[in-house]
């Protein structure tokens, strides 16, 4: 099992790595069959935090605080709801909406549907209440704030920084939420430790190939592999 959680956290630091984003997606689809939700949410936000702090000093120069500001403060309010919601709500359930998140997502960035342009900023605070909600449950924060911010026609540098800026504050409230409700239990920490090397690993690699690959083929990819694991969390 030791060898599983460090071969899935080593595949997701790989995948935000090299896209920008991917990394609570591609770990919670995979982890929670391994680990159960209670253990791989706190864990996975806890990989996060470095990992989105490393990836945002590296493009730190594309960062436009005035386009996530709106995002992280309706976040901050959906966060508790949702790690309230992980401690009260029937697993079963949680996976299945775990799951339709994953299909959903990523038949959207296949298919590319074109989304209408959002010109108030005001709608980041609906888009970034429902990735509160996700990241405190899921850790799945990513899907809406991509939205906002396709919707919002972010340039791909700036639209990578950004992420990176809302990921990390997000990333850090949730860990605080788990911590005081006690979600960060021995098994979590153990975990942790195991993920510590492949976290490190994945990084340095990703940095290093980040422009020697092709990171829409990478992309298409993992899409599709997230389609398939989001399909056996709700038939599971």
């Amino acid at each position: 099992m030791s060898l599983l959680v460090a071969v899935v956290i080593f595949l997701a630091v790989l995948t935000q790595s090299v896209t920008g984003f991917g990394l609570a997606l591609v770990s919670m689809a995979l982890l929670v069959q391994i680990l159960g939700i209670h253990i791989a949410a706190p864990l996975v936000a806890l990989v996060a935090v470095p990992l989105e702090f490393i990836l945002l000093v590296r493009h730190r120069a594309a960062l436009n605080w005035q386009a996530v500001w709106r995002l992280s403060l309706a976040s901050v309010c959906g966060i508790p709801l949702g790690i309230l919601a992980l401690s009260h709500v029937n697993e079963k359930l949680i996976l299945t909406v775990l799951g339709a998140i994953l299909v959903a997502y990523a038949v959207y960035a296949l298919f590319s549907f074109k989304l209408p342009k959002l010109e108030h900023s005001g709608w980041a605070f609906g888009f970034g209440f429902v990735a509160g909600l996700l990241s405190g449950a899921y850790n799945t924060g990513g899907p809406p704030a991509v939205l906002y911010g396709n919707s919002r026609g972010w340039e791909p540098a700036e639209f990578k920084s950004n992420l990176q800026s809302f990921f990390l504050l997000n990333d850090a409230l949730v860990i605080t939420g788990h911590a005081l409700s006690r979600h960060l239990t021995p098994a979590v920490w153990a975990n942790f430790l195991i993920a510590v090397p492949a976290t490190v690993l994945g990084i340095v690699i990703g940095l290093g190939v980040e422009r020697r690959i092709n990171p829409a083929a990478f992309r298409r990819i993992v899409l599709l592999l997230l389609i398939v694991m989001g399909l056996r969390l709700i038939l599971a």
